[in-house]
């Protein structure tokens, strides 16, 4: 419990119910990574009654958690919650039915849940009672940050970012160097930070075979946030000897490839505690992208971070599944011997791909620009009919 000597705006605990909203990013399986708070408000001022988010595993829900810490000073209080409260019985009980248990007055919802075992009928129990309702109260920060669950529930696949570094001249590395430096230590932690809200990594077997990474989240205070490891691998060439295959069954890999796999490789592989998805080869022999998509949100994949080399980059370019660009500008150059990251310029590509600039980073002597592709937002409304949950 927390007492403001000042009454606190809508605007104000909705902020505060998003950024609680936002520990549980890439930690909540399938379903939405979503904040609450309680409060209640009188002539004197403020007091915040509870606090929650959704939790690791996607259970507890975060209005739940916050209803606990309440106890019964909730009743006659406002909930504000950054997603519709779900009306349906899943693996948990609705958490509209938890609020009006509790005794809720009001409850201030950012955004509208699509899926359509809600679809406004949290809304509708809410009303039934008598419990005041609003909705739309900073909604397009509510959008960013749920763009994973929307992406995966409206259009069956991940919100897919990109990352990529470059250096000044336009490269990405040296041929067959592995692991050449191109930003510093801040950016990697920036990466890490990144990985850490995301519910998987997407590399090329390329990346791997010269690389070797491991793909895991090593900041003090994310080591335990290593999201699932994934290898799009089409003619299963991923080595025994990898650092990912021998850390699968510490931190999951997943490796998608097509029929061309050898039975004896892909028995070994799940032996050392990878998963393995098989696809039909595309025309061009590869693991169909979309398709791959579409199974990766059926596993209940919200947002999927990619991380580039020139060849995956641009295979997801070229069917427009690059939903945000994270691109990394360093100020030193490789040399005209280095692995370029473009035919053309990036500002080219990212212009041609949809992607506009948003916003822009320092990070130390390096810069990180974020490009987003404005027609994935608002793609993000309304569940098809046919859509069916993740169970």
């Amino acid at each position: 419990m927390q007492r403001f000597t000042r009454q606190l705006s809508d605007e104000e605990l909705m902020a505060l119910a998003l950024r609680l909203g936002r520990r549980g990013q890439g930690n909540t399986a399938e379903n939405p990574a979503v904040g609450c708070v309680i409060a209640r408000q009188d002539v004197d001022g403020t007091t915040i009654l509870g606090r929650g988010w959704t939790q690791t595993g996607g259970r507890p829900h975060a209005e739940r958690v916050a209803l606990a810490e309440a106890g019964v000073a909730a009743r006659g209080a406002t909930a504000y919650v950054t997603l519709e409260p779900c009306s349906h019985h899943g693996k948990s009980p609705p958490c509209a039915e938890a609020l009006i248990e509790a005794g809720i007055a009001r409850v201030v919802a950012a955004h509208p849940d699509p899926d359509p075992r809600v679809g406004g009928r949290g809304f509708a129990m809410l009303e039934a009672v008598g419990i005041q309702t609003e909705t739309g109260l900073l909604e397009s920060i509510a959008h960013r940050d749920l763009a994973g669950f929307l992406s995966r529930t409206v259009r069956r696949r991940p919100w897919l970012q990109a990352k990529m570094a470059l250096s000044k001249d336009g490269k990405i590395g040296m041929p067959n160097v592995p692991n050449h430096p191109i930003t510093g230590k801040l950016a990697k932690n920036k990466t890490y930070a990144l990985r850490a809200t995301a519910d998987a990594i997407l590399i090329g077997s390329q990346t791997v075979r010269i690389d070797d990474p491991a793909l895991t989240v090593r900041s003090p205070g994310l080591t335990q946030h290593s999201p699932i490891r994934i290898i799009l691998d089409g003619a299963g060439t991923l080595s025994h000897d990898s650092q990912l295959v021998k850390s699968a069954r510490d931190v999951p890999v997943w490796i998608l490839a097509t029929g061309r796999i050898a039975a004896d490789k892909a028995l070994l592989l799940e032996e050392a505690g990878c998963r393995l998805f098989l696809f039909d080869e595309s025309p061009s022999g590869h693991v169909p992208l979309d398709a791959a998509m579409r199974r990766l949100a059926g596993e209940g994949i919200n947002t999927l971070f990619a991380e580039c080399g020139a060849a995956l980059a641009a295979a997801l370019i070229s069917v427009d599944l690059i939903d945000e660009f994270f691109l990394y500008r360093s100020g030193s150059c490789v040399g005209p011997d280095g692995i370029p990251a473009f035919k053309t310029s990036a500002d080219q590509v990212m212009k041609q791909a949809g992607l506009h600039r948003e916003r822009q980073e320092s990070l130390g002597k390096d810069r990180m620009e974020v490009y987003i592709r404005p027609q994935s937002l608002s793609d993000l409304y309304g569940a098809p009919s046919d859509w069916a949950p993740v169970e």
